[in-house]
């Protein structure tokens, strides 16, 4: 992000750097912490919190940092910040509440934790950078009120598809051109796909099984392109999306979508799937002056009335500091909710379910996610995706059919659940009914 580089450099010489804490040490954990430890002047990892201190351990080491301390509370964080030190811990609230950390990035992909972990962050007033679209997209909405009532930021990330797509549409918008579609490019897209089909691909890029499944299974995708709708009022075009398979460019596909509905629908989010720049991301926008149009045409940008806008990659953690500088250096949020959701990711039944069943997670073996308007899931009661997860079924459900809350009943006592009734009383939504076990 140009302006960012120079204001890096500037606290740097001025031995002033931002401070970050990291809550997770998976793959993208790692790539964070070498990021930051190794590129990026004027900022500094000073703590790592994993489940498993060996965890937190490796990120530091992988990046070249020895000389960590295993910390227990706040006053040992607080003394080894002061005297430059790197921490590591098992108790995630301690980075939440000690001073001279100035922003906290999550990137557990938890909802129940990460909520616990955000709330405690906004709490003692930090900034909060999330690489956790399943969080985002599930209660977003409210924790961003809880960040303005602290008076600090809640924000995406660059380098994930969201925030690739969100600076996209911001270009865009800047210079004239009104955003119709913002868009995802994928490889593959089968909502059966399970931790054993992908177990292949994961160990050959030591991820988690069930993480490279939310990829495939459409899941992950939902949720990215839900946080996109969410942060600029746009919708989709149907259940799940349009999701077109098309093997040329994305510029060869301003033809295939209707402008009106476009409009009428204030933009929409979608995917397809096989297009060239893979895997970038794309923006369509058209423009209203006939001369500017002359102009866009002249910029080889064609005769619209859809123009084609779009980034060839994403480069997910090498981003991620970029975003940190942009909210605690310039108060700018990469992307945050506009206000009440406008796309949801509801459960569907990834094969047949039945009674008394307990619900798997996201990227395992009993449901995916899909794309849908709020509206229709509060007038249909829909089961978000990221609260199914310890649902016990009360009855059956055959593959492919949408779970509604009446079919579930919720876990006792979870933070996800009691922050998405708040979401829904703030926003004015009918309340779901569920029975809870």
């Amino acid at each position: 992000m140009i302006i960012v580089d120079n204001a890096l450099k500037a606290r740097a010489e001025a031995g002033n750097p931002i401070r970050v804490g990291m809550i997770g040490a998976g793959f993208m954990g790692r790539g964070i912490a070498n990021q930051i430890a190794n590129s990026v002047p004027g900022m500094e990892l000073v703590a790592i919190f994993n489940r498993s201190i060996d965890g937190a351990k490796r990120a530091y080491t992988e990046a070249g940092i020895e000389d960590v301390r295993v910390i227990k509370t706040v006053a040992e964080l607080e003394e080894a910040i002061a005297q430059n030190k790197y921490s590591i811990t098992d108790d995630a609230k301690l980075l939440c509440q000690a001073e001279g950390i100035d922003a906290i990035v999550e990137v557990t992909g938890t909802i129940e934790f990460g909520a616990e972990v955000v709330l405690e962050a906004i709490a003692h007033h930090k900034h909060v950078i999330l690489m956790n679209a399943e969080l985002d997209g599930t209660i977003g909405a409210i924790l961003k009120v809880y960040a303005d009532r602290a008076g600090v930021i809640l924000s995406a990330c660059d380098g994930d598809q969201p925030g690739v797509q969100m600076n996209l549409y911001r270009f865009v918008k800047s210079i004239g051109v009104t955003p119709l579609l913002c868009g995802n490019i994928k490889g593959l897209q089968d909502p059966y796909r399970n931790p054993t089909t992908q177990e292949g691909f994961a160990k050959k890029w030591g991820q988690k099984a069930h993480m490279v499944t939310s990829f495939a299974d459409g899941s992950k995708i939902s949720f990215e392109q839900a946080i996109v709708a969410n942060a600029t009022g746009m919708k989709v075009a149907k259940r799940g999306m349009l999701g077109y398979d098309f093997q040329g460019h994305v510029d060869e596909m301003t033809g295939m979508y209707d402008v009106d509905q476009l409009k009428e629908l204030g933009g929409i989010v979608d995917y397809v799937v096989g297009a060239k720049p893979g895997p970038g991301v794309f923006v369509f926008g058209t423009h209203d002056d006939p001369k500017q149009q002359h102009y866009l045409n002249l910029y080889k940008l064609g005769e619209g009335p859809l123009y084609s806008f779009y980034t060839p990659y994403h480069l997910c953690h090498f981003e991620v500091p970029l975003s940190v500088a942009r909210v605690v250096l310039f108060g700018d949020a990469v992307m945050a909710p506009l206000g009440a959701p406008q796309v949801e990711v509801v459960t569907t039944a990834k094969i047949d379910l039945k009674a008394e069943e307990t619900l798997d997670g996201i990227g395992f073996y009993m449901t995916y996610g899909q794309c849908e308007n709020a509206d229709v899931t509060q007038a249909q009661n829909l089961l978000p995706m990221g609260l199914a997860e310890g649902c016990r079924l009360k009855r059956d459900v055959p593959k492919d059919r949408v779970l509604t809350y009446d079919d579930v009943e919720l876990p006792e006592g979870r933070l996800c659940d009691k922050l998405r009734a708040e979401q829904n009383a703030y926003f004015g939504v009918a309340k779901p009914m569920a029975a809870v076990g």
